[in-house]
C-alpha cells in the first residue's frame, strides 16, 4: 500500500473513532464472504458499520484519541464494528457471535471507557435509547397521574355518600 493511501486510511479511521459512540473489535477468521455480507447487512439495518482495517493503521489512528486503551486488541484478523448509537453495534455483534462461532468478540469501547468481552455483552443487553426514553417518560408521567387520582378521590367519595343518603331517604 502506498504511503499516501495509508495516510488516507489512518485519517478515515481517526474520523470513525472520533464520531463513534461505541466501537467493538472482533476476530473474523474463517468466515466466508457470504457470512461477512450478512454481518454487514445486519449492521447497516441497525445503523452501524463493520470495517476490516490493517492492525498497524488502526493502532496508528487510535493514538491520541480517547479510546487509545483498546489498541492492544488489534492482533490477528480483526474487524471494527462501530455506531453513533452507543448500543447498536454491540447488540448486532453479540447477536451475530451467538449464531456464528467463527466470529469472536475481543472487546471495545463506549465513549472513553474501554470494555472487555463481558462489558460488550452487558452493553448489548441494555435496552435501546428509544426504549429508555419511553421508560423515563412513563416514570415522569406516573406521579402526575397518581396526584390527579388522589385529588379526585375525595370528591368521588363525597358523591357516593350523598347518593347513599338519597337512596336511603327515598326508601
Amino acid at each position: 500500500m502506498e504511503k499516501a493511501k495509508k495516510t488516507e486510511v489512518v485519517e478515515e479511521l481517526k474520523g470513525v473513532f472520533a464520531e463513534a459512540g461505541s466501537v467493538v473489535v472482533a476476530h473474523y477468521s474463517g468466515m466466508t464472504v457470504a457470512q461477512m455480507g450478512d454481518l454487514r447487512s445486519r449492521m447497516r439495518a441497525a445503523g452501524a458499520s463493520f470495517k476490516v482495517a490493517k492492525n498497524r493503521l488502526a493502532v496508528r489512528a487510535l493514538q491520541g484519541t480517547a479510546i487509545e486503551g483498546i489498541a492492544h486488541l488489534f492482533k490477528g484478523p480483526t474487524g471494527i464494528a462501530y455506531s453513533k448509537d452507543p448500543i447498536a453495534a454491540s447488540k448486532v455483534v453479540s447477536a451475530y457471535a451467538k449464531d456464528n462461532d467463527k466470529f469472536i468478540i475481543l472487546g471495545g469501547s463506549v465513549g472513553a471507557t474501554a470494555l472487555d468481552v463481558n462489558g460488550v455483552k452487558a452493553l448489548a443487553s441494555l435496552p435501546s435509547l428509544d426504549a429508555l426514553r419511553g421508560k423515563l417518560l412513563g416514570l415522569l408521567q406516573a406521579p402526575a397521574t397518581k396526584i390527579a387520582g388522589i385529588v379526585q378521590a375525595p370528591a368521588g367519595q363525597l358523591a357516593r355518600v350523598i347518593g347513599a343518603y338519597s337512596k336511603k331517604e327515598a326508601a
